[in-house]
């Protein structure tokens, strides 16, 4: 649906609003601490400067809360917070190749500071997004207790949970629901 740096970029927004207490594995908010958020930069290929001060994390959490919003964005909303956000980053697009990544977009220099390179690049994917006419793509999970977020990539628009811990905690209690029901049916005796 989306070109793979696209796909890449919304992945890594998914998984940065994702550490949020209401989505995360642990419960607890997966992004209070330094090592973490390099731990995520690592895990989704993040290039640039980092600072790795607690500063430059606060900074980022405030992104992701930013961020969050963007799965509730109706078109005219989203592109009004593209262009704020490019217009304030003074974004330039660029095609870059690095880390045998390929050819992608980055519109701002490696040195900006990391919460604003999260941002334009959020905003460069949902661009796409919005190109693409797939806002429904962006979607939230289905699981009854998660807080999670998700971008569904697959040909027919059939992902609902935003991790695979959803997905077998959700299936697995559909599988006891019939169960249940099957159980309660009375046979009649022969």
């Amino acid at each position: 649906m989306f070109a793979n740096d696209t796909n890449e970029s919304l992945g890594f927004v998914a998984n940065l609003v994702n550490t949020v207490p209401a989505a995360s594995a642990s419960g607890e908010d997966e992004l209070s601490l330094v090592p973490q958020l390099h731990a995520i930069l690592d895990e989704n290929r993040f290039s640039g400067r980092r600072d790795r001060t607690r500063a430059e994390l606060e900074e980022v959490v405030e992104v992701r809360d930013r961020l969050a919003r963007y799965w509730e964005l109706e078109e005219a909303a989203a592109v009004a917070e593209i262009n704020e956000v490019l217009s304030a980053a003074n974004a330039v697009p660029q095609l870059v190749d690095h880390d045998d990544i390929g050819w992608h977009l980055h519109a701002t220099a490696d040195d900006a500071p990391l919460a604003q390179r999260i941002l334009v690049e959020a905003a460069m994917a949902l661009s796409e997004v919005v190109r693409a006419g797939g806002l429904d793509r962006l979607r939230r999970c289905e699981a009854d207790d998660c807080g999670g977020v998700l971008v569904d990539t697959t040909r027919n628009h059939s992902k609902r949970y935003c991790s695979v811990r959803c997905s077998n905690r959700m299936n697995a209690a559909a599988f006891r629901e019939r169960a249940a029901e099957t159980a309660a049916i009375e046979l009649p005796a022969r």
